[in-house]
Parts: C-alpha cells; structure tokens; sequence
C-alpha cells in the first residue's frame, strides 16, 4: 500500500469531538455569568439599607420679641416632649445626627434631645436649598436615623425632597405639632408617616 492509498482521518470525526466539547464549554461560561450575577445581587442585597429622618418644625417662639426670638413657655415644654420621645438611653434605635437652623428657635428646640443623648447639633444655613440638605442628610446617615428642625417652609420642602412624594401639606403658621417620619431604602420607594406629638 502506498501513501497515498492510506485512507484519510475523517473530517467528520474530527467535527464530533469539537461538537461534544462544545456544550461544556457554554456550560461552564453560563455557571460563571450566573455565579458573577449571584454575587453582584448578593453583594447588593447585604449592603442595603433604610434611612430614617425625623423632621419638626422648630417648637413655638416668643411673639413680638426680637428677630430671632426665644422660644416661648409652650415652646419648651414641646422641646421637652421632643426631647422625651426620642431621646431613650438605649443606644438601639436611637438618633445618630441632629440638624438645626443659624436660629435660636431650632437650636433650642433640639437642645433638651441633643443634651439627653449627648450629640451636638449640627447647624446648617436657613437658606440652605432643601433638596441639597437631603441629600446631604442621606449620605451622612446612611443606614441611620436623624433628626432635622427647621421651618413651616421648609419642613414640606425637604420631606418632598426625601421621599419624592409631590403633595406634602403646607403648614400653617400656628402648626408647630407635626412631625414627619421618612424611612428612605437603598432600593424601592420612601414611605413617610405624619404626626402630632
């Protein structure tokens, strides 16, 4: 027998073993893209958080007084109440961050609470826009809770600023007992809870 009457490897063998290698290969590639897709969602999942952000408006002031009036006997004593709702000595659940105004009235508001769980107030420009103040107060509190005082103007603002939500009652100007809870989550929509205290 010569060279060339040898028969030749059949190219259709050759072809069977790529095909047989092949199914593994897309297997092993599709158990990779979902083990990476796994630990992306995983990773996502475990660094999730909820915010939480309690807002008043600063507590009644003394009328007639001066430009950056005092608060007034009622005023006090609703900072006390302020200061008796959320200032547990437990440290489970409790405020991490207080903001205030450059104005007497928030600042006092908070006072009671800041000294019943040992914080200093934070004190930020009144004129400081309301959707930079929340997304200020989102990063620093991330996972955490705080507590803003500020204006009957500017309590709406920034709560609609937090949650999204497009209705947020205005508030009058004798409106001194609402307060706002806005739980704000790594993923999905912030919820809000009105009250009077």
């Amino acid at each position: 027998m010569t060279e060339s009457d040898e028969a030749p490897e059949s190219p259709s063998l050759t072809r069977r073993r790529r095909t047989f290698l092949a199914p593994l290969w897309a297997m092993w590639l599709l158990a990779v893209g979902v083990f990476a897709i796994l630990v992306a969602v995983g990773s996502s999942w475990h660094s999730a958080t909820t915010t939480t952000v309690v807002l008043v408006r600063h507590a009644e002031k003394q009328l007639g007084a001066i430009s950056d009036a005092p608060l007034s006997p009622e005023g006090e004593k609703r900072a006390d109440r302020l200061a008796q709702m959320f200032g547990d000595s437990q440290e489970f659940g409790r405020i991490r961050k207080i903001y205030v105004t450059n104005t007497r009235r928030t600042q006092q508001t908070a006072l009671r609470l800041s000294q019943r769980i040992g914080l200093n107030s934070e004190v930020v420009d009144a004129k400081t826009d309301s959707k930079e103040l929340a997304k200020r107060v989102l990063k620093e509190n991330r996972g955490a809770r705080a507590l803003i005082v500020g204006h009957s103007n500017t309590v709406p603002e920034i709560v609609q600023a937090l949650s999204g939500e497009k209705t947020v009652p205005p508030m009058g100007e004798d409106e001194y007992d609402t307060l706002y809870v806005v739980t704000v989550p790594s993923f999905g929509p912030a919820t809000v809870l009105r009250m009077k205290y």
